[in-house]
């Protein structure tokens, strides 16, 4: 039977939640008189709300699924990531943003423009739509095959499941604009922290008490060192630090969902002040959904009768977190926690169409459009944006099934594959002198092709697969280096404007 895993209270909240949201849009959409407002909030939302929404849109429901599997699978050495968060903290509150903050902007790419030219900037778009794209659709992919565990539904619900949930992230985000998106997040944080916390705690209740911290090295986990010079070997210490700090720091730094955000905030402290809640808030979530991971492994190998038939703790890693959240929570919780998967999702859903919707409005649109369309035009039109955009995603969600590899592999063979080149075009365009806009755009080219090789090795060649955590190393160092050596040796640029 259709939803027989749930409640009719689970429902109720369920149903509480979506419409909840699509009455806040509609709220706020009341108080749009500009496409400034809606898509920068009137540049004074406070810093902690854009902080806590930041962390949540970069969190999404791919981290919190991917992270209790990753543990649950491979093991624990990914958690020395944390490491770089307050390397990465420092690099993008006190040189970053400064940076880009020079001018107010709506969206990120004009900064290229500024410095590079107009090629630059809609290259900069092209790749930041087609990243964020791919992103929403993953992540809603991924949402689908949760909740369709957790509903106790076939996989031919999961089209459907995914359809749902982006209609009404869509529904919300077109009304109301970044307001709205910026509050929700909020709620949402307070939903995907709180079920994290209530499944530690059952966790932690069922196996009387906290045997389920891990004392010893699981046999199956992977071989996980220090440093290892062999790149076929999955993750290392030293990798997982430089991955997170690389992905982080890109990110950051050239990524419209960020950069739309200190923006909305009223000036460079303030947006230092959102990315240091954003860098607390990334810590302690991480910790506690790898504290799910361990406690889940922990119980379904003492219960091991409690697995459905044909699913095992290895194979089925990342599934494990919401079979427990559907066989497992009492009546209420279950329904709050899918709310919180829910949530997860439509906040990287809601964040990332309104970011798309204003770089196609101002980075396209408004460009080549003819003057004279009135600010409740502009404001209508970017609504009609946002919603396209939002059904566009819901239909390449369907083509994420026939990418190899977990969540957390996943992310990084798609959406993660154009964070670090984007990010090196603000590199050349910010902090190299000499840069040229051919060097930017060959060094963009080749950092991405990288990064695909990288991800890719295994299939390219047919060959043993290439760690997923040199994809940005690789990427980095190509993009900066070629680019360097064409701005460098090639023509010099005659109309580079003063940083």
């Amino acid at each position: 039977m259709i939803g027989s895993r749930l409640h009719w209270i689970d429902w109720l909240l369920i149903l509480v939640y979506g419409i909840g949201v699509v009455l806040l849009g509609w709220y706020n959409s009341r108080r749009q008189n500009s496409k400034e407002e809606y898509f920068t909030g009137g540049r004074n939302m406070p810093a902690g709300l854009v902080g806590v929404s930041l962390f949540v849109t970069l969190l999404s429901t791919v981290s919190y699924l991917s992270q209790p599997g990753e543990m649950i699978k491979h093991g624990p050495v990914v958690v020395a990531g944390l490491l770089a968060i307050p390397i990465s903290y420092w690099i993008v509150g006190y040189i970053l943003i400064p940076a880009i903050m020079q001018r107010r902007i709506t969206s990120a790419y004009e900064l290229l423009e500024n410095q590079l030219g107009s090629n630059v900037r809609q290259m900069g778009a092209i790749m930041f739509i087609l990243l964020r794209l791919v992103w929403m659709s993953l992540l809603l992919y991924l949402t689908a095959i949760a909740l369709v565990t957790v509903l106790g539904l076939s996989e031919d619900w999961t089209t459907v499941v995914a359809m749902i949930a982006g209609s009404i992230a869509i529904l919300y985000t077109s009304m109301g604009g970044i307001r709205t998106v910026i509050v929700t997040d909020a709620i949402q944080f307070v939903l995907l922290l709180g079920g994290a916390l209530l499944t530690l705690a059952i966790v932690t209740a069922r196996m009387n008490g906290f045997d389920w911290l891990p004392t010893e090295w699981a046999p199956h986990w992977d071989h996980q060192p220090f440093f290892s010079f062999d790149v076929h070997v999955r993750a290392t210490v030293v990798g997982s630090i430089i991955s997170i700090l690389i992905i982080q720091v890109a990110t950051a730094g050239g990524d419209q969902v960020a950069i739309q955000r200190y923006m909305s905030t009223d000036g460079p402290q303030s947006a230092r002040k959102a990315y240091l809640v954003k860098s607390i808030a990334q810590v302690f979530v991480f910790l506690i959904l790898s504290s799910i991971g361990f406690g889940l492994l922990a119980f379904f190998n003492e219960f091991p009768g409690s697995l459905p038939p044909g699913v095992d703790v290895i194979n089925n890693a990342d599934q494990l977190f919401p079979l427990f959240i559907a066989e497992f929570l009492p009546v209420g919780f279950s329904g709050l926690v899918v709310v919180a998967i829910f949530a997860a999702a439509m906040s990287s859903i809601d964040s990332g169409v309104n970011s798309i919707s204003a770089v196609v409005q101002t980075d396209f649109v408004d460009r080549y459009r003819q003057a004279g369309a009135s600010e409740s035009g502009e404001t209508t039109g970017s609504k009609f944006l946002v919603a396209g955009t939002g059904l566009l995603v819901i239909a390449l969600s369907h083509f994420m099934q026939f990418v190899p590899g977990n969540f957390l592999e996943l992310t990084m063979k798609t959406a993660n594959i154009l964070v670090v080149p984007l990010f090196c075009l603000f590199v050349f365009a910010l902090f190299v002198p000499f840069a040229t806009a051919t060097g930017a755009i060959v060094g963009t080219i080749l950092g991405f092709l990288a990064g695909m090789v990288v991800a890719y090795w295994d299939l390219i060649t047919n060959t043993q697969a290439i760690s997923f955590q040199y994809i940005g190393i690789s990427s980095l160092v190509t993009s900066l280096v070629a680019g360097s050596a064409v701005s460098y040796l090639g023509p010099k640029a005659k109309h580079r404007k003063a940083s």
